[in-house]
Protein backbone atom coordinates (compact mmCIF):
# COMPACT_ATOMS: atom_id res chain seq x y z
CA UNK A 1 0.00 0.00 0.00
CA UNK A 2 1.57 3.08 -1.24
CA UNK A 3 -0.03 5.79 1.08
CA UNK A 4 -2.86 6.35 3.86
CA UNK A 5 -5.83 6.43 1.16
CA UNK A 6 -4.93 2.88 0.87
CA UNK A 7 -4.79 1.99 3.75
CA UNK A 8 -7.64 3.75 5.26
CA UNK A 9 -9.36 2.10 1.76
CA UNK A 10 -8.30 -1.25 3.31
CA UNK A 11 -9.47 -1.38 6.79
CA UNK A 12 -12.65 0.29 6.06
CA UNK A 13 -14.18 -1.60 3.48
CA UNK A 14 -17.47 -3.34 3.90
CA UNK A 15 -16.11 -6.46 3.18
CA UNK A 16 -13.86 -6.91 4.47
CA UNK A 17 -13.28 -8.60 8.05
CA UNK A 18 -13.77 -5.84 11.17
CA UNK A 19 -9.72 -7.10 12.59
CA UNK A 20 -8.05 -3.80 12.27
CA UNK A 21 -7.92 -3.71 16.56
CA UNK A 22 -6.41 -6.69 16.09
CA UNK A 23 -3.80 -5.51 13.99
CA UNK A 24 -3.55 -2.33 16.68
CA UNK A 25 -2.60 -4.35 19.52
CA UNK A 26 -0.10 -6.41 17.76
CA UNK A 27 1.62 -3.68 16.54
CA UNK A 28 1.94 -2.12 20.09
CA UNK A 29 2.89 -5.84 21.44
CA UNK A 30 5.87 -4.62 18.89
CA UNK A 31 6.32 -1.66 18.86
CA UNK A 32 5.58 1.47 20.48
CA UNK A 33 5.61 3.74 17.40
CA UNK A 34 2.17 4.53 16.29
CA UNK A 35 1.08 6.42 12.51
CA UNK A 36 -1.05 9.22 12.55
CA UNK A 37 -3.34 7.06 10.06
CA UNK A 38 -4.11 5.02 12.58
CA UNK A 39 -6.44 7.81 14.06
CA UNK A 40 -8.28 8.27 10.85
CA UNK A 41 -8.93 4.73 10.33
CA UNK A 42 -10.69 4.48 13.65
CA UNK A 43 -12.68 8.22 13.02
CA UNK A 44 -13.51 6.56 9.63
CA UNK A 45 -14.60 3.10 11.13
CA UNK A 46 -17.19 5.12 13.46
CA UNK A 47 -18.83 4.15 16.71
CA UNK A 48 -21.09 2.09 15.28
CA UNK A 49 -18.84 -0.25 13.50
CA UNK A 50 -16.42 -0.14 16.06
CA UNK A 51 -18.54 -3.10 18.06
CA UNK A 52 -17.95 -5.56 15.56
CA UNK A 53 -13.96 -5.16 15.54
CA UNK A 54 -14.41 -5.36 19.24
CA UNK A 55 -16.27 -8.55 19.32
CA UNK A 56 -13.51 -10.08 16.66
CA UNK A 57 -11.20 -8.57 19.10
CA UNK A 58 -11.59 -10.57 22.24
CA UNK A 59 -11.92 -13.58 20.32
CA UNK A 60 -8.53 -13.26 18.99
CA UNK A 61 -7.50 -11.97 22.56
CA UNK A 62 -8.61 -15.56 23.71
CA UNK A 63 -7.14 -17.34 21.25
CA UNK A 64 -3.89 -15.70 21.51
CA UNK A 65 -4.01 -16.04 25.63
CA UNK A 66 -4.87 -19.90 25.25
CA UNK A 67 -1.68 -20.00 23.40
CA UNK A 68 0.61 -17.57 25.42
CA UNK A 69 3.75 -19.16 26.79
CA UNK A 70 5.52 -18.23 29.80
CA UNK A 71 3.66 -15.39 32.62
CA UNK A 72 5.94 -12.52 30.51
CA UNK A 73 4.13 -12.82 27.41
CA UNK A 74 0.84 -12.19 29.52
CA UNK A 75 1.87 -9.79 31.28
CA UNK A 76 2.84 -7.96 28.16
CA UNK A 77 -0.18 -8.75 26.46
CA UNK A 78 -2.11 -7.30 29.75
CA UNK A 79 -0.15 -4.26 29.65
CA UNK A 80 -0.98 -3.37 25.77
CA UNK A 81 -4.40 -4.45 26.33
CA UNK A 82 -4.44 -1.85 29.25
CA UNK A 83 -2.58 0.84 27.06
CA UNK A 84 -5.50 0.46 24.80
CA UNK A 85 -7.82 1.64 27.66
CA UNK A 86 -6.63 3.72 29.75
CA UNK A 87 -3.37 5.56 27.89
CA UNK A 88 -4.68 5.38 24.01
CA UNK A 89 -8.80 5.79 24.73
CA UNK A 90 -9.37 3.35 21.96
CA UNK A 91 -12.04 1.48 23.87
CA UNK A 92 -13.49 1.73 27.09
CA UNK A 93 -13.32 -1.05 30.02
CA UNK A 94 -16.59 -1.34 30.11
CA UNK A 95 -17.68 -2.57 26.82
CA UNK A 96 -14.46 -4.73 26.39
CA UNK A 97 -15.45 -6.45 29.31
CA UNK A 98 -18.93 -6.90 28.01
CA UNK A 99 -17.74 -8.19 24.91
CA UNK A 100 -15.40 -10.82 26.47
CA UNK A 101 -18.06 -12.10 29.30
CA UNK A 102 -20.50 -12.41 26.32
CA UNK A 103 -18.43 -14.48 23.82
CA UNK A 104 -19.69 -17.59 22.69
CA UNK A 105 -16.72 -19.46 24.65
CA UNK A 106 -16.77 -23.25 26.66
CA UNK A 107 -13.94 -25.35 28.10
CA UNK A 108 -11.02 -23.84 27.90
CA UNK A 109 -11.14 -20.75 26.38
CA UNK A 110 -14.16 -19.84 29.05
CA UNK A 111 -11.51 -19.99 31.37
CA UNK A 112 -9.12 -18.42 29.87
CA UNK A 113 -11.55 -15.64 28.92
CA UNK A 114 -12.74 -15.30 32.49
CA UNK A 115 -8.97 -15.31 33.31
CA UNK A 116 -8.36 -12.18 30.86
CA UNK A 117 -11.61 -10.20 32.50
CA UNK A 118 -9.44 -11.33 36.22
CA UNK A 119 -6.44 -9.81 35.31
CA UNK A 120 -7.70 -6.87 33.46
CA UNK A 121 -9.85 -5.41 36.16
CA UNK A 122 -7.37 -6.53 38.71
CA UNK A 123 -3.82 -6.25 37.34
CA UNK A 124 -3.80 -2.86 36.37
CA UNK A 125 -4.13 -0.39 39.19
CA UNK A 126 -6.16 2.32 36.59
CA UNK A 127 -9.63 1.27 37.27
CA UNK A 128 -9.55 -0.27 40.93
CA UNK A 129 -8.18 2.95 42.24
CA UNK A 130 -11.23 4.58 40.79
CA UNK A 131 -13.00 1.88 42.86
CA UNK A 132 -11.62 2.93 46.07
CA UNK A 133 -12.17 6.56 45.24
CA UNK A 134 -15.62 6.32 44.19
CA UNK A 135 -16.94 4.29 47.06
CA UNK A 136 -16.07 6.55 49.19
CA UNK A 137 -18.77 9.05 48.13
CA UNK A 138 -22.85 8.38 48.96
CA UNK A 139 -25.40 6.24 46.56
CA UNK A 140 -27.94 8.56 48.31
CA UNK A 141 -27.19 11.48 46.18
CA UNK A 142 -30.65 12.98 47.05
CA UNK A 143 -29.37 13.04 50.94
CA UNK A 144 -25.98 15.28 49.68
CA UNK A 145 -26.45 19.09 49.35
CA UNK A 146 -22.86 19.02 47.90
CA UNK A 147 -22.85 15.91 45.80
CA UNK A 148 -22.56 17.43 42.30
CA UNK A 149 -19.32 19.14 43.40
CA UNK A 150 -18.14 15.65 45.19
CA UNK A 151 -18.84 13.80 41.68
CA UNK A 152 -16.70 16.74 39.82
CA UNK A 153 -13.98 16.72 41.33
CA UNK A 154 -14.07 12.60 40.87
CA UNK A 155 -14.22 13.18 37.17
CA UNK A 156 -11.35 15.96 37.49
CA UNK A 157 -8.87 13.46 39.69
CA UNK A 158 -9.83 10.54 37.13
CA UNK A 159 -10.66 12.42 33.61
CA UNK A 160 -12.22 9.73 30.85
CA UNK A 161 -11.43 10.69 27.08
CA UNK A 162 -14.03 9.09 24.14
CA UNK A 163 -12.53 10.72 21.57
CA UNK A 164 -9.15 9.19 20.98
CA UNK A 165 -7.18 11.89 22.77
CA UNK A 166 -4.13 9.52 24.18
CA UNK A 167 -4.05 8.35 20.64
CA UNK A 168 -3.49 12.05 19.23
CA UNK A 169 -0.80 12.56 22.25
CA UNK A 170 0.75 9.37 21.31
CA UNK A 171 1.07 9.68 16.99
CA UNK A 172 1.94 13.36 18.14
CA UNK A 173 -0.85 14.99 16.03
CA UNK A 174 -2.94 17.76 16.67
CA UNK A 175 -6.47 17.86 16.53
CA UNK A 176 -8.36 20.10 14.03
CA UNK A 177 -11.44 20.20 16.14
CA UNK A 178 -10.69 19.81 19.66
CA UNK A 179 -13.86 18.11 21.64
CA UNK A 180 -15.76 19.89 23.69
CA UNK A 181 -17.43 17.31 26.17
CA UNK A 182 -20.83 18.42 28.20
CA UNK A 183 -20.97 18.69 31.83
CA UNK A 184 -21.17 15.43 33.39
CA UNK A 185 -23.66 14.93 36.35
CA UNK A 186 -24.15 11.04 37.04
CA UNK A 187 -22.04 9.18 35.56
CA UNK A 188 -18.46 7.40 35.42
CA UNK A 189 -16.67 4.51 34.42
CA UNK A 190 -17.64 3.02 37.58
CA UNK A 191 -21.13 3.63 37.17
CA UNK A 192 -21.30 1.78 34.00
CA UNK A 193 -19.25 -0.81 34.72
CA UNK A 194 -21.57 -2.04 37.11
CA UNK A 195 -24.53 -3.11 35.00
CA UNK A 196 -21.61 -5.01 33.03
CA UNK A 197 -20.54 -6.48 36.56
CA UNK A 198 -23.63 -8.03 36.69
CA UNK A 199 -23.02 -10.14 33.66
CA UNK A 200 -20.02 -10.74 34.32
CA UNK A 201 -21.29 -12.58 38.12
CA UNK A 202 -23.36 -14.89 35.93
CA UNK A 203 -20.76 -16.11 33.28
CA UNK A 204 -18.61 -16.76 36.37
CA UNK A 205 -21.77 -18.58 38.38
CA UNK A 206 -21.90 -20.95 35.15
CA UNK A 207 -18.64 -21.73 35.20
CA UNK A 208 -17.82 -23.73 38.73
CA UNK A 209 -14.21 -23.92 38.37
CA UNK A 210 -13.85 -20.52 38.44
CA UNK A 211 -14.97 -19.63 41.41
CA UNK A 212 -11.91 -18.43 43.37
CA UNK A 213 -11.84 -16.19 40.10
CA UNK A 214 -15.30 -14.78 40.99
CA UNK A 215 -14.43 -14.38 44.64
CA UNK A 216 -11.62 -12.32 44.05
CA UNK A 217 -13.58 -9.78 42.22
CA UNK A 218 -16.17 -9.42 44.90
CA UNK A 219 -13.18 -8.95 47.27
CA UNK A 220 -12.00 -6.25 45.21
CA UNK A 221 -14.92 -5.03 43.26
CA UNK A 222 -18.28 -5.71 45.70
CA UNK A 223 -17.94 -2.45 47.26
CA UNK A 224 -19.64 -1.17 44.13
CA UNK A 225 -23.15 -2.75 44.52
CA UNK A 226 -23.50 -0.02 46.97
CA UNK A 227 -24.87 2.10 44.25
CA UNK A 228 -26.98 -0.56 42.31
CA UNK A 229 -30.16 0.38 41.79
CA UNK A 230 -31.99 -2.83 42.57
CA UNK A 231 -28.89 -5.10 44.53
CA UNK A 232 -31.47 -6.86 46.51
CA UNK A 233 -33.37 -7.42 42.86
CA UNK A 234 -30.40 -8.68 41.54
CA UNK A 235 -29.70 -10.76 44.01
CA UNK A 236 -32.81 -12.50 44.23
CA UNK A 237 -33.05 -12.88 40.51
CA UNK A 238 -29.27 -14.40 40.54
CA UNK A 239 -29.90 -17.04 43.03
CA UNK A 240 -33.58 -17.74 42.49
CA UNK A 241 -32.28 -18.01 38.32
CA UNK A 242 -28.85 -20.04 39.16
CA UNK A 243 -30.18 -22.25 41.94
CA UNK A 244 -29.01 -25.69 40.38
CA UNK A 245 -25.48 -23.86 39.97
CA UNK A 246 -25.25 -22.65 43.71
CA UNK A 247 -27.03 -25.47 45.38
CA UNK A 248 -23.95 -27.25 46.03
CA UNK A 249 -21.48 -24.29 46.63
CA UNK A 250 -22.46 -22.56 50.04
CA UNK A 251 -19.24 -20.45 50.37
CA UNK A 252 -20.37 -19.10 46.45
CA UNK A 253 -23.88 -18.07 48.06
CA UNK A 254 -22.46 -16.87 51.10
CA UNK A 255 -19.99 -14.74 49.41
CA UNK A 256 -22.12 -13.19 47.04
CA UNK A 257 -24.63 -12.53 49.65
CA UNK A 258 -22.06 -10.86 51.90
CA UNK A 259 -20.46 -8.92 49.19
CA UNK A 260 -23.59 -7.37 48.33
CA UNK A 261 -25.44 -6.75 51.39
CA UNK A 262 -22.06 -5.73 52.89
CA UNK A 263 -21.40 -3.02 50.57
CA UNK A 264 -24.71 -0.98 52.10
CA UNK A 265 -24.28 -1.76 55.96
CA UNK A 266 -22.54 1.96 56.44
CA UNK A 267 -25.82 3.41 55.40
CA UNK A 268 -28.39 1.32 55.75
CA UNK A 269 -29.71 0.63 59.57
CA UNK A 270 -28.72 -3.19 61.21
CA UNK A 271 -31.12 -5.39 60.07
CA UNK A 272 -32.44 -3.66 57.00
CA UNK A 273 -32.21 -6.79 54.76
CA UNK A 274 -30.36 -10.05 56.60
CA UNK A 275 -31.67 -11.34 60.29
CA UNK A 276 -28.90 -11.42 63.12
CA UNK A 277 -28.46 -15.09 63.02
CA UNK A 278 -27.39 -14.90 58.96
CA UNK A 279 -24.95 -12.03 59.33
CA UNK A 280 -23.72 -14.28 62.66
CA UNK A 281 -23.11 -16.80 59.82
CA UNK A 282 -21.45 -14.75 57.00
CA UNK A 283 -19.14 -13.51 59.93
CA UNK A 284 -17.94 -17.03 60.50
CA UNK A 285 -15.11 -18.41 58.71
CA UNK A 286 -15.89 -19.42 54.85
CA UNK A 287 -15.61 -22.91 55.48
CA UNK A 288 -18.04 -23.62 58.22
CA UNK A 289 -21.80 -24.93 57.27
CA UNK A 290 -24.68 -24.11 58.90
CA UNK A 291 -28.02 -25.84 59.68
CA UNK A 292 -30.69 -23.50 61.39
CA UNK A 293 -32.95 -24.74 64.17
CA UNK A 294 -36.54 -24.73 63.42
CA UNK A 295 -36.70 -21.64 65.74
CA UNK A 296 -34.78 -19.78 62.92
CA UNK A 297 -37.44 -20.30 60.21
CA UNK A 298 -39.97 -19.18 62.99
CA UNK A 299 -38.88 -16.37 63.43
CA UNK A 300 -38.19 -15.36 59.62
CA UNK A 301 -41.71 -16.20 59.18
CA UNK A 302 -42.75 -14.06 62.69
CA UNK A 303 -40.94 -11.08 60.72
CA UNK A 304 -42.56 -11.53 57.33
CA UNK A 305 -45.66 -11.91 59.38
CA UNK A 306 -46.00 -8.88 61.55
CA UNK A 307 -44.36 -6.50 58.30
CA UNK A 308 -47.76 -7.46 55.95
CA UNK A 309 -49.71 -6.54 59.11
CA UNK A 310 -48.65 -3.50 59.89
CA UNK A 311 -46.36 -4.19 62.86
CA UNK A 312 -43.27 -3.16 60.79
CA UNK A 313 -39.32 -3.73 62.30
CA UNK A 314 -37.43 -0.78 63.37
CA UNK A 315 -34.94 -1.65 60.59
CA UNK A 316 -37.16 -1.71 57.39
CA UNK A 317 -38.62 1.68 59.10
CA UNK A 318 -35.46 3.48 58.47
CA UNK A 319 -36.31 2.68 54.93
CA UNK A 320 -37.38 5.75 52.21
CA UNK A 321 -39.85 3.86 50.36
CA UNK A 322 -39.71 6.81 47.69
CA UNK A 323 -36.94 6.03 46.64
CA UNK A 324 -36.35 2.71 47.29
CA UNK A 325 -36.54 -0.42 44.95
CA UNK A 326 -39.70 -1.89 46.32
CA UNK A 327 -42.84 0.08 46.69
CA UNK A 328 -43.29 -1.31 50.69
CA UNK A 329 -42.29 -2.79 53.60
CA UNK A 330 -44.00 -6.10 52.93
CA UNK A 331 -42.12 -6.30 49.40
CA UNK A 332 -38.95 -5.59 50.70
CA UNK A 333 -39.46 -8.19 53.55
CA UNK A 334 -40.64 -10.95 51.09
CA UNK A 335 -37.35 -10.51 48.77
CA UNK A 336 -34.78 -10.81 51.50
CA UNK A 337 -36.50 -13.50 53.51
CA UNK A 338 -36.37 -15.48 50.26
CA UNK A 339 -32.81 -14.56 49.42
CA UNK A 340 -31.58 -15.95 53.20
CA UNK A 341 -33.44 -18.93 52.47
CA UNK A 342 -32.02 -19.23 48.90
CA UNK A 343 -28.54 -18.86 50.67
CA UNK A 344 -28.55 -21.46 52.89
CA UNK A 345 -26.53 -24.27 53.11
CA UNK A 346 -29.01 -26.90 53.65
CA UNK A 347 -30.57 -28.67 50.51
CA UNK A 348 -33.57 -26.76 49.29
CA UNK A 349 -36.13 -30.31 50.54
CA UNK A 350 -34.91 -29.72 54.06
CA UNK A 351 -35.41 -25.62 54.18
CA UNK A 352 -38.96 -26.21 52.40
CA UNK A 353 -40.41 -29.21 54.94
CA UNK A 354 -38.61 -26.76 57.87
CA UNK A 355 -40.92 -23.99 56.17
CA UNK A 356 -44.07 -26.05 55.87
CA UNK A 357 -43.30 -27.55 59.85
CA UNK A 358 -43.80 -23.81 60.71
CA UNK A 359 -47.16 -24.03 60.28
CA UNK A 360 -48.13 -28.15 60.08
CA UNK A 361 -45.70 -29.14 63.04
CA UNK A 362 -45.91 -26.25 65.72
CA UNK A 363 -49.43 -24.48 65.21
CA UNK A 364 -49.58 -23.94 69.05
CA UNK A 365 -47.14 -21.78 69.06
CA UNK A 366 -48.71 -19.29 66.32
CA UNK A 367 -51.32 -16.75 67.86
CA UNK A 368 -54.66 -18.43 66.88
CA UNK A 369 -55.94 -15.16 65.62
CA UNK A 370 -53.26 -14.91 62.84
CA UNK A 371 -52.72 -18.32 61.96
CA UNK A 372 -54.30 -17.86 58.31
CA UNK A 373 -51.65 -14.53 58.50
CA UNK A 374 -49.06 -17.43 58.87
CA UNK A 375 -50.49 -19.45 56.30
CA UNK A 376 -50.62 -17.10 53.88
CA UNK A 377 -46.83 -15.64 54.44
CA UNK A 378 -45.41 -19.52 54.18
CA UNK A 379 -47.09 -19.53 50.77
CA UNK A 380 -46.30 -16.21 49.71
CA UNK A 381 -42.22 -17.55 50.14
CA UNK A 382 -43.07 -21.18 48.82
CA UNK A 383 -44.09 -19.60 45.71
CA UNK A 384 -41.38 -16.96 46.15
CA UNK A 385 -38.52 -19.83 46.08
CA UNK A 386 -37.22 -21.85 42.77
CA UNK A 387 -39.56 -25.11 41.67
CA UNK A 388 -37.57 -27.45 43.84
CA UNK A 389 -38.88 -26.05 47.10
CA UNK A 390 -42.24 -26.15 46.01
CA UNK A 391 -42.03 -29.61 45.15
CA UNK A 392 -41.94 -30.80 48.39
CA UNK A 393 -45.47 -29.61 49.20
CA UNK A 394 -46.52 -32.48 46.80
CA UNK A 395 -45.08 -34.61 49.30
CA UNK A 396 -47.14 -33.55 52.13
CA UNK A 397 -50.52 -34.44 49.73
CA UNK A 398 -49.70 -37.70 49.06
CA UNK A 399 -48.05 -38.35 53.13
CA UNK A 400 -51.76 -36.85 54.34
CA UNK A 401 -53.31 -38.92 51.61
CA UNK A 402 -51.95 -41.90 53.25
CA UNK A 403 -53.04 -41.30 56.87
CA UNK A 404 -55.47 -43.25 58.71
CA UNK A 405 -58.19 -40.97 58.53
CA UNK A 406 -58.14 -40.48 54.52
CA UNK A 407 -57.25 -44.30 54.06
CA UNK A 408 -60.46 -45.70 55.84
CA UNK A 409 -58.43 -46.56 58.90
CA UNK A 410 -60.59 -44.07 61.04
CA UNK A 411 -63.49 -42.11 61.04
CA UNK A 412 -63.89 -38.74 61.70
CA UNK A 413 -66.07 -37.73 64.58
CA UNK A 414 -67.80 -34.66 62.90
CA UNK A 415 -67.86 -35.84 59.48
CA UNK A 416 -65.50 -35.62 56.61
CA UNK A 417 -67.04 -32.50 55.43
CA UNK A 418 -66.63 -30.59 58.40
CA UNK A 419 -63.51 -31.75 58.94
CA UNK A 420 -62.22 -30.31 55.37
CA UNK A 421 -63.33 -26.91 56.18
CA UNK A 422 -60.30 -25.32 58.30
CA UNK A 423 -62.26 -22.10 58.91
CA UNK A 424 -65.13 -23.55 61.14
CA UNK A 425 -62.78 -26.36 62.66
CA UNK A 426 -60.09 -23.70 63.44
CA UNK A 427 -63.08 -21.63 65.49
CA UNK A 428 -64.08 -24.74 67.38
CA UNK A 429 -60.75 -26.14 68.29
CA UNK A 430 -61.70 -29.20 66.20
CA UNK A 431 -58.87 -29.28 63.45
CA UNK A 432 -57.01 -32.24 61.83
CA UNK A 433 -53.70 -32.30 60.13
CA UNK A 434 -55.47 -32.69 56.64
CA UNK A 435 -57.17 -29.66 57.23
CA UNK A 436 -54.26 -27.90 58.19
CA UNK A 437 -52.70 -29.08 54.41
CA UNK A 438 -55.30 -28.50 52.95
CA UNK A 439 -55.54 -25.05 53.79
CA UNK A 440 -51.90 -24.29 53.27
CA UNK A 441 -51.72 -26.17 49.68
CA UNK A 442 -55.05 -23.76 48.66
CA UNK A 443 -52.56 -20.93 49.89
CA UNK A 444 -49.53 -21.86 48.24
CA UNK A 445 -51.82 -22.91 44.65
CA UNK A 446 -53.74 -19.27 45.00
CA UNK A 447 -50.26 -17.66 44.95
CA UNK A 448 -48.78 -19.94 42.42
CA UNK A 449 -48.41 -19.17 39.12
CA UNK A 450 -50.56 -20.74 36.59
CA UNK A 451 -46.97 -21.81 35.05
CA UNK A 452 -46.48 -23.54 38.29
CA UNK A 453 -50.48 -24.59 38.27
CA UNK A 454 -49.54 -26.32 35.02
CA UNK A 455 -47.49 -28.95 36.50
CA UNK A 456 -50.59 -30.23 38.37
CA UNK A 457 -52.16 -32.51 36.01
CA UNK A 458 -48.81 -34.36 35.75
CA UNK A 459 -48.80 -35.06 39.67
CA UNK A 460 -52.98 -36.42 39.95
CA UNK A 461 -51.88 -38.48 37.04
CA UNK A 462 -48.62 -40.27 38.03
CA UNK A 463 -48.46 -40.20 41.93
CA UNK A 464 -52.30 -39.31 43.23
CA UNK A 465 -54.61 -41.42 41.48
CA UNK A 466 -52.40 -44.51 42.05
CA UNK A 467 -53.23 -43.45 45.71
CA UNK A 468 -56.81 -42.84 45.80
CA UNK A 469 -58.92 -46.20 47.11
CA UNK A 470 -61.10 -44.46 49.14
CA UNK A 471 -64.13 -42.09 49.22
CA UNK A 472 -62.51 -40.19 52.11
CA UNK A 473 -59.11 -39.98 49.48
CA UNK A 474 -61.19 -38.68 46.92
CA UNK A 475 -63.18 -36.22 48.42
CA UNK A 476 -60.32 -35.09 49.55
CA UNK A 477 -58.38 -34.32 46.27
CA UNK A 478 -61.77 -33.10 45.09
CA UNK A 479 -61.70 -30.44 47.79
CA UNK A 480 -58.08 -29.90 47.32
CA UNK A 481 -58.44 -29.05 43.36
CA UNK A 482 -61.96 -27.59 43.18
CA UNK A 483 -61.19 -24.20 43.79
CA UNK A 484 -58.99 -24.03 41.48
CA UNK A 485 -61.28 -25.31 38.18
CA UNK A 486 -61.93 -21.51 37.10
CA UNK A 487 -58.80 -20.40 37.18
CA UNK A 488 -57.55 -23.10 34.85
CA UNK A 489 -60.84 -22.90 32.37
CA UNK A 490 -59.82 -19.24 31.86
CA UNK A 491 -55.80 -19.65 31.56
CA UNK A 492 -55.18 -23.68 30.95
CA UNK A 493 -58.26 -25.04 29.55
CA UNK A 494 -56.20 -28.30 28.46
CA UNK A 495 -55.36 -29.36 31.97
CA UNK A 496 -58.36 -28.68 33.55
CA UNK A 497 -59.55 -31.45 31.04
CA UNK A 498 -57.06 -33.68 31.86
CA UNK A 499 -58.00 -33.15 35.37
CA UNK A 500 -61.41 -33.76 34.86
CA UNK A 501 -60.40 -37.47 33.53
CA UNK A 502 -58.09 -38.26 36.04
CA UNK A 503 -61.36 -37.36 38.23
CA UNK A 504 -63.01 -40.22 36.28
CA UNK A 505 -60.19 -42.34 36.79
CA UNK A 506 -60.04 -41.87 40.32
CA UNK A 507 -63.79 -42.60 40.89
CA UNK A 508 -63.56 -45.55 39.32
CA UNK A 509 -60.88 -46.57 41.14
CA UNK A 510 -62.68 -46.56 44.50
CA UNK A 511 -65.82 -47.81 42.97
CA UNK A 512 -64.14 -51.01 42.45
CA UNK A 513 -62.06 -50.87 45.53
CA UNK A 514 -65.00 -50.54 47.56
CA UNK A 515 -67.38 -53.23 46.06
CA UNK A 516 -68.39 -54.38 49.33
CA UNK A 517 -69.97 -51.70 50.56
CA UNK A 518 -72.08 -48.41 49.02
CA UNK A 519 -70.20 -44.95 49.11
CA UNK A 520 -71.49 -42.35 51.63
CA UNK A 521 -71.28 -39.26 49.64
CA UNK A 522 -72.31 -40.45 46.39
CA UNK A 523 -74.61 -37.66 45.61
CA UNK A 524 -71.73 -34.92 47.06
CA UNK A 525 -69.71 -36.86 44.28
CA UNK A 526 -71.64 -36.96 41.64
CA UNK A 527 -73.06 -33.16 42.07
CA UNK A 528 -69.40 -31.82 41.62
CA UNK A 529 -68.93 -33.82 38.38
CA UNK A 530 -72.13 -32.59 37.11
CA UNK A 531 -70.66 -28.84 38.43
CA UNK A 532 -67.85 -29.60 36.01
CA UNK A 533 -69.70 -30.45 33.12
CA UNK A 534 -72.20 -27.99 32.97
CA UNK A 535 -69.69 -25.20 34.54
CA UNK A 536 -66.57 -25.91 32.83
CA UNK A 537 -66.11 -28.90 30.35
CA UNK A 538 -68.89 -29.68 28.55
CA UNK A 539 -69.36 -32.60 26.22
CA UNK A 540 -65.07 -32.26 25.49
CA UNK A 541 -64.47 -35.54 28.23
CA UNK A 542 -67.43 -37.22 26.75
CA UNK A 543 -66.11 -40.39 25.35
CA UNK A 544 -63.62 -40.59 29.17
CA UNK A 545 -67.07 -40.30 30.92
CA UNK A 546 -69.13 -43.04 29.25
CA UNK A 547 -66.46 -45.45 29.10
CA UNK A 548 -66.14 -45.04 33.37
CA UNK A 549 -69.75 -45.02 33.76
CA UNK A 550 -70.22 -48.34 32.05
CA UNK A 551 -68.30 -49.54 34.19
CA UNK A 552 -69.42 -48.58 37.12
CA UNK A 553 -71.94 -50.20 39.52
CA UNK A 554 -75.74 -49.38 39.49
CA UNK A 555 -75.79 -46.38 42.01
CA UNK A 556 -73.44 -44.85 40.35
CA UNK A 557 -74.94 -45.27 37.12
CA UNK A 558 -78.08 -44.14 38.11
CA UNK A 559 -77.07 -40.97 39.44
CA UNK A 560 -74.45 -40.05 36.78
CA UNK A 561 -76.92 -41.16 33.52
CA UNK A 562 -77.03 -37.47 32.59
CA UNK A 563 -73.67 -36.59 32.21
CA UNK A 564 -73.86 -37.77 28.42
CA UNK A 565 -76.46 -39.12 25.55
CA UNK A 566 -74.67 -42.46 25.56
CA UNK A 567 -74.06 -42.82 29.36
CA UNK A 568 -78.18 -42.71 29.80
CA UNK A 569 -78.79 -45.02 26.97
CA UNK A 570 -76.61 -47.56 28.95
CA UNK A 571 -78.40 -47.61 31.73
CA UNK A 572 -81.57 -47.86 30.02
CA UNK A 573 -80.55 -50.86 28.54
CA UNK A 574 -79.12 -52.31 31.53
CA UNK A 575 -82.31 -52.18 33.11
CA UNK A 576 -84.51 -53.28 30.25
Amino acid sequence: MNNDADLVKHFTAENRPPMFLCVLWKMLLQSDQLRPVIIKILETIGPRMISKHIRLFTDYLVFEFSNSVGSQHVNKCIETLNDLVWKLNVVTLDRLILSLALGNHEGNEAQVCFFIIQLLLLKPNEFRNRVAEFVKLSPDHWLDNDWHNHHVTFNQRFPEKFFFEGLYEATRTQMANPPTYLPTYFVNVCLRFLTVFDIVIHRFLELPPVSKSLETLLDHLGSLYKFHARPITYLYNTLHYYEKKVKDRPLMKKKLVGSITGSLKEIRPQGWCLTKDFNDYLGRPGDESWVPPQEYYHKLIARLVDTISGDIPEAFKGCDWRFNEFPNASCHALHVTCIELMALSPQSVTISNALLDVVLKTPCEIPRDKLMMWINAVALVMTSLPDSYLSVLNNRILETLKSPLLNGASRPVQGLFATFDFASAHTSFSEASCSYVLALTHAVWLHSSIGQLTLLPQFLKNEVRPLVKTEEQLLFVFHLVGPFLQRFHEERTRCLLNITSEFYDMLAAVDKNCATHHLQHKDSICDFLYHIKYMFTGDVVKSKAESVIKELRQPLQQRLRFISKGAELHVQSQSS
